[in-house]
């Protein structure tokens, strides 16, 4: 078998991939797809198993930006990973997703997430859940008494408000140091603003994505830097309280629509679990933010059969982080590539440990986990 990038000419093969993994697909549905994927044939993003001229398997790595603590990361976000049904067993998404991993570091991406559809592949190839994708729903009724106390000024969104509305994703994101939320390139904004069926508003520091969805309106997305926008924003969505009793959508662990609402027993939640992984740890670690607050200074050894480990020192100080080659030999803490994607997402060294994720030295385990620490989520599924 053969791994190589998808042509255009590939693309009816890939299509009929995508329909025996994940059921029938519409016509605008296709169209859709093939529209939003052809600009990615050219660089890379797209590769696939091939077993002479037939298509066996196929994923598409997505750029992303990830936000981990205020600071934005370029991300290869895994979607589409899909094998034919004939060829399941032999071993074909294990090859294809090595390849990704080995892609995703030659484009420039230090870290990586996907949703999976079965957990023991991915977790063998060192990615491991390090968030989801929360949706919640809530009483239509009490969004809508939630009004600002002064005029915010909001408007109708369209596709020519790409840049703006990723201008003010980075202002906004960086301000709630958030962990784990994606954001678009400005391409693939432009498509998702062009949809007739949601309705878009957007705010100097916020932003809305809603539609209906049977008797109920779902939130795509709602992003607000501060009280006055996030009360102004939720609101209107609740003025379809007349005819939608309740609204679903996606929030972080602790998004302040929780404390607002005037009452909250019982929260109903449906959580898509994401799994993460380090593709490169100098510049993982490089890359991300942490509390300006915390110093830590650790070494740790990485076991990855997959990309290769090796031994690190781990600065961290002043909301910034440095991981330099050392020699092993000094007393180390332990992990494994899932471990330290665990990590890296905020999980406990705690539960690693107990997990069998981590072991050794543990006498920056505190620091470990007051640099890292997080509640990760995010707000799209892909």
């Amino acid at each position: 078998m053969e791994i190589r990038d998808l042509t255009p000419d590939d693309l009816d093969a890939a299509l009929d991939l995508r329909r025996r993994a994940f059921g029938p697909i519409s016509a605008a549905e296709a169209g859709a797809w093939r529209h939003a994927v052809t600009p990615v044939l050219e660089e890379g993003r797209y590769l696939g198993v091939f077993d002479g001229s037939r298509l066996a398997g196929a994923a598409r790595l997505r750029p992303f930006t990830q936000w981990w603590h205020g600071r934005p990361q370029p991300m290869a976000g895994v979607a589409g990973v899909t094998v034919s049904p004939e060829d399941r067993g032999r071993g074909v998404g294990t090859r294809l997703m090595r390849a990704v991993l080995d892609r995703g570091v030659a484009l420039g991406e230090a870290v990586s997430v996907l949703f999976p559809a079965t957990t023991p592949i991915y977790r063998s190839l060192g990615y491991e859940h390090g968030g989801g994708q929360r949706k919640v729903t809530l009483p239509a009724e009490a969004l809508r008494g939630l009004r600002p106390a002064g005029q915010v000024k909001l408007r109708r969104m369209g596709p020519d408000d790409a840049a703006e509305l990723i201008a003010v994703l980075h202002r906004v994101y960086a301000g709630l140091r958030a962990s784990g939320p994606i954001t678009y390139d400005e391409r693939t904004w432009r498509l998702w603003l062009a949809d007739d069926n949601d309705f878009r508003y957007l705010a100097d520091d916020g932003y809305v994505v809603y539609r209906w969805n049977g008797e109920n309106i779902r939130v795509v997305n709602l992003v607000a830097g501060s009280a006055e926008t996030a009360r102004a924003l939720w609101s209107m969505v609740g003025t379809s309280s007349s005819v939608a009793k309740n609204v679903v959508a996606p929030l972080a662990p602790d998004d302040p629509v929780l404390w607002l609402l005037p009452e909250r027993s019982q929260d109903h939640v449906e959580d898509q679990r994401w799994m993460f992984r380090v593709l490169d740890v100098a510049a993982a670690v490089e890359r991300r933010g942490y509390p300006a607050a915390v110093a830590c200074d650790a070494v740790v050894t990485v076991e990855d059969p997959v990309r290769g480990g090796g031994t690190w020192r781990l600065e961290i100080a002043d909301g910034s982080g440095t991981a330099t080659p050392v020699t092993a030999g000094a007393p180390a803490a332990v992990l494994s590539a899932n471990g330290l994607s665990a990590l890296y997402c905020g999980v406990p060294t705690g539960t690693l440990r107990l997990a069998g994720l981590m072991t050794g030295d543990d006498r920056h385990d505190e620091a470990l986990d007051a640099a890292f620490a997080a509640k990760a989520y995010t707000l799209d599924y892909f």
